[in-house]
């Protein structure tokens, strides 16, 4: 072998030697990627805007992936866990679903029934009552008498809000009428109030919903519950 043939061999060794280290190079960054990353496990983001209070259902979330290491403890992984699950606060769209963000859907105390009645949804809901909700009930009954002022009575304070459900257009009693959209609203209720309740449906003129702040627990006194124009002053 003379001296040119060497000097190729050597070149040719040299040149191996170099492609085994960048390769090894190239490995060594793959292998700390791989190490800061870590492996990757399904997280949910949210499809749209979810309002405080609403029940939660496994169409209102986008499965995702991403590296566990960048994802909180809080983290939802399995929706199986929104079951019975409500918002409780104004969920934003492409967060990250976390179990801080969810409660459990109010239930019923001891003493208490659910109570489900129409709502007119203009004069009653207005979309700002949802689950968790605390309202009082107004209904306006006509005079018996003619010479008997017509009133409005505060007959439930306080009721807590279940459930709202979907929007749903009744007919008309008589022809008359125009058509009507109404909300199904389920309370829990006492025995009491839930009787109040009832018969306002049945006997009142209209039934208006009144959203009670948050934090508010004070009732409205017994002597503020009627009203008659001719007594306002």
């Amino acid at each position: 072998m003379n001296s040119r043939q060497r000097r190729g061999v050597i070149l040719l060794i040299l040149s191996v030697i170099c492609a085994l280290g960048a390769f090894a190079g190239v490995l060594s960054v793959i292998d700390d990627v791989k190490s800061k990353v870590g492996p990757e496990v399904t997280a949910y983001e949210l499809r749209s805007d979810v309002a405080p209070y609403t029940t939660l259902n496994s169409g209102q979330f986008k499965k995702i992936s991403m590296p566990q290491r960048w994802l909180s403890p809080n983290a939802v992984t399995d929706l199986a866990g929104i079951q019975g699950k409500i918002a409780v606060t104004t969920l934003k769209k492409g967060s990250l679903l976390q179990s801080d963000m969810i409660v459990d859907q109010p239930a019923l105390k001891p003493g208490q029934q659910e109570v489900a009645i129409m709502i007119d949804a203009a004069t009653g809901v207005a979309g700002k009552i949802t689950p968790g909700s605390l309202v009082n009930v107004y209904a306006t009954f006509q005079g018996k008498q003619s010479s008997d002022p017509d009133q409005s009575k505060i007959i439930v304070t306080n009721a807590r809000v279940l459930d709202v459900g979907e929007l749903t257009s009744l007919e008309p009693d008589n022809k008359n009428q125009q058509p009507t959209d109404a909300v199904p609203i389920t309370f829990a209720l006492s025995t009491l109030d839930a009787q109040r309740l009832t018969y306002a449906e049945s006997f009142a003129q209209r039934v208006r919903l009144a959203l009670v702040a948050p934090g508010t627990t004070t009732t409205v006194p017994d002597k503020d519950r009627t009203y008659e124009l001719a007594t306002d002053k």
